[in-house]
């Protein structure tokens, strides 16, 4: 069991990027240096500490507005080479770097209701211009679960043979992008592996935090989305980055998630015993959810080495300890797509 309450978010960060023995190998083996495109979100700072304990003898360049100083300040203290740019502006492109290998975590999802245009332009025409860039170089570019239909609790949930039936401008602007990185790498024979991800977590954000919040403050939890999938963001992180192996052209499709199909239900009585508080529920379970089929990813790389109940309890101990949260909720109960 990780002991968060003594942690700050640089420790929690220290272990967030910790690579496995498998990652060492294959970022290792790689050749060329590094760049990790869309580095200041959510999970792009822990992505980009990974590769470079990985391999700490390659450059690893971030490249993000970096709207947050923080993340900037934190990533070159753990040796990265930072570039603070708008990947949206192609006069600056001149200014990244010419590696051979690329991780693409750029888009926008928040606020895409309320800004359609500039979020097909992250989601959609960003990767035209990344595509042709860097068609020289191996290529792993974020997607997400939410370009798959809504479908059974009771079936495996969609696996990447599924058609996607994306819900929302949001979920279509990323089908967008999927196409849009597959054209260029069979145009230019670039090698890809696209991440379908859904949802990674860490004592900061994600759908345990959302929940746990919930529950402290007495809010009601909505079941109709009544079931998920979670993933301890290190798991993620050390999945996309072996993903690399996978890549070629055409793109290859790759799930992230963890194994479970979680009853929401369930996932907040557990929190609730461990705050001791009871949720309050509202609605009821509808006879579908997003949920997203791993098992090739677990067949590629094994299973994650995080277990579900050390994931909620570490998430809990950190929010009811006061520390710090990005309060950017998941919104994983959202079934018409507005984000």
């Amino acid at each position: 069991m990780i002991d968060v309450t003594a942690l700050d978010e640089r420790g929690l960060e220290d272990i967030l990027s910790e690579p496995t023995d498998a990652t060492k190998k294959v970022v290792a083996g790689l050749d060329g240096d590094i760049v990790v495109l869309g580095a200041g979100g959510k999970m792009g700072p822990t992505l980009a500490m990974m590769l470079k304990k990985a391999a700490p003898d390659k450059t690893i360049h971030a490249v993000s507005r970096f709207s947050d100083p923080a993340a900037k300040s934190a990533l070159e203290q753990a040796g990265i080479e930072t570039i603070s740019l708008d990947l949206l502006d192609e006069t600056r492109y001149g200014q990244l770097p010419q590696v051979e290998n690329v991780y693409f975590l750029a888009g926008m999802k928040f606020g895409a209701s309320g800004n359609q245009p500039l979020t097909w332009a992250m989601n959609s025409f960003l990767p035209g211009l990344v595509a042709r860039h860097y068609k020289d170089s191996k290529i792993v570019a974020f997607s997400t679960g939410n370009v798959y239909p809504l479908t059974s609790p009771d079936s495996d949930g969609p696996a990447e043979q599924t058609p996607p039936d994306p819900i929302g401008e949001y979920a279509q602007s990323c089908l967008g992008r999927e196409r849009i990185f597959q054209y260029f790498s069979e145009l230019n024979n670039t090698p890809m592996t696209i991440i379908r991800l859904n949802y990674a977590n860490e004592p900061r954000y994600g759908i345990i935090v959302d929940i746990t919040q919930k529950i402290l403050n007495d809010q009601q939890i909505d079941l109709t989305m009544g079931t998920v999938n979670l993933i301890w963001q290190r798991d993620a992180n050390d999945y996309i980055i072996r993903s690399i192996r996978l890549a070629h052209s055409p793109a290859a499709i790759l799930n992230v998630t963890g194994p479970e199909t979680i009853l929401v239900r369930d996932l907040a009585e557990q929190i609730g015993r461990q705050l001791n508080k009871q949720p309050k529920f509202v609605s009821r379970e509808a006879p579908t959810a997003l949920l997203s089929n791993a098992s090739l990813c677990f067949n590629e790389f094994g299973n994650p080495q995080m277990k579900l109940e050390e994931m909620i309890s570490t998430i809990v101990n950190w929010v009811t300890a006061g520390k710090t949260t990005l309060n950017k909720p998941t919104k994983y109960d959202t079934r018409n797509g507005k984000f």
